[in-house]
């Protein structure tokens, strides 16, 4: 029986072939021919990725600039904070300031508060009557976003975070978040001033969110570090709590199913 080359086979087969293989194995695929390049740049194929990866359904009529773009940056989209939710204790997290009593781990809905609006969420981190502050550093390379996506593209990068008050006690709190270049050169910025919350309040849990998405060309690093005290200067663990933080990068047209842009509520 005589062989029959894959280039031979109809392009819609191909490029249901296409759809199967592993999105990095397809861009080496690109390089056997002229034939395999143009159909593994076909618009088709990428919308054919995502709908298969569950990215988009049927009925998708959003529009999308680039849809291998896309389709990498829906791959890579994950919380790039580790431990956010206090479930390791203070792992992955560089203490800045420890003052008081230092910073601990509490179970939720912990004294004189209230349960996390996602019953998923058992743990936070809590502060003493002194500044404590910690941080975490994000190296985007190292986590599979290249410089060419990041430059070129630029896509939405959404900061999260959640605090609240004990009832009892009030309490300050504090985020700021930093997009540096290779040399830690801040290239832009979310540091809203301190929300006090004072004593006898609900206890209610806040979510502050930013989007970042006008930034300059250049980003490498996300520094995210938040933190605060308590305002009675009390001995113990009654400053603000936080937990579920997040830093997720998404393509700019995701930006409608991430939480809108806010400042932290003050009341």
């Amino acid at each position: 029986m005589a062989q029959v080359c894959i280039n031979e086979l109809p392009e819609n087969i191909l490029l249901e072939v296409f759809t199967h293989v592993p999105a990095c194995q397809l861009l080496r695929c690109r390089r056997v021919c002229s034939l395999w390049r143009d159909l593994i740049d076909l618009v088709t194929l990428w919308k054919r990725k995502c709908l298969r990866e569950g990215f988009i359904t049927e009925d998708w009529d959003q529009p999308v600039s680039d849809w291998k773009i896309f389709f990498f940056l829906c791959s890579l989209r994950r919380n790039l904070l580790r431990n956010p939710r206090a479930e390791e204790g203070m792992t992955s997290w560089q203490i800045d300031s420890n003052g008081g009593d230092k910073w601990k781990v509490e179970s939720t809905p912990g004294g004189h508060g209230t349960m996390f609006p996602d019953s998923s969420v058992e743990k936070y981190f809590v502060t003493s009557y002194e500044m404590c502050l910690k941080s975490q550093m994000v190296d985007l390379k190292a986590e599979g976003y290249w410089e060419e996506l990041l430059d070129t593209y630029r896509p939405d990068i959404i900061v999260k975070d959640w605090f609240a008050a004990r009832s009892d006690c009030g309490c300050t709190y504090c985020i700021r978040v930093h997009l540096t270049s290779a040399n830690y050169i801040v290239l832009a910025s979310f540091e809203p001033p301190p929300v006090t919350i004072e004593q006898w309040s609900d206890a209610r849990w806040r979510e502050v969110s930013h989007t970042f998405s006008d930034y300059p060309p250049g980003v490498r690093y996300i520094l995210f570090q938040h933190g605060g005290h308590d305002t009675q200067f009390w001995a113990g663990w009654y400053g603000p709590r936080v937990t579920n933080s997040s830093i997720i990068i998404s393509p700019k047209m995701t930006r409608s199913l991430a939480p809108a842009e806010a400042q932290p509520e003050t009341t």
